[in-house]
C-alpha cells in the first residue's frame, strides 16, 4: 500500500505522538524496575494498565490520523475500495 501522498497523515500529532512514546518507554522502564525490586503484583499490574491505556491512546490518534488523512483522501478515486479494505484490516488488527 503506498503512502498518502509521500507524506504520512500523522505529521501534524508527530511531536504529541513521540512524547507520548517517550513517557510509555519510561512506564515500562519504571515496570521492569519494580519487577526487579520485587515489587507487589498488583501494583506492577496497575502500571501495566496504565502503559497498556497509554499505547493504546497512541493507537488510537494514528487510526483517526489515517482515517481522516489517506482515507478521506481515497475517497471517490479508484483507490477508494483498497483504503476501505486496508481500514477495516487495521481497525480488526488494532481491536486485538
Amino acid at each position: 500500500m503506498e503512502h498518502c501522498h509521500n507524506t504520512y497523515s500523522y505529521e501534524d500529532k508527530k511531536d504529541d505522538l513521540l512524547k507520548r512514546l517517550s513517557r510509555i518507554e519510561g512506564q515500562i522502564k519504571g515496570i521492569q524496575n519494580m519487577i526487579k525490586d520485587d515489587k507487589y503484583c498488583v501494583d506492577v499490574l496497575i502500571q501495566v494498565a496504565a502503559a497498556k491505556s497509554a499505547l493504546e491512546k497512541v493507537g488510537a490518534i494514528l487510526l483517526r490520523s489515517h482515517a481522516m488523512g489517506c482515507v478521506k483522501n481515497a475517497l471517490n478515486t479508484d483507490k477508494q475500495d483498497e483504503m476501505m479494505d486496508e481500514l477495516v484490516d487495521t481497525v480488526l488488527k488494532f481491536m486485538k
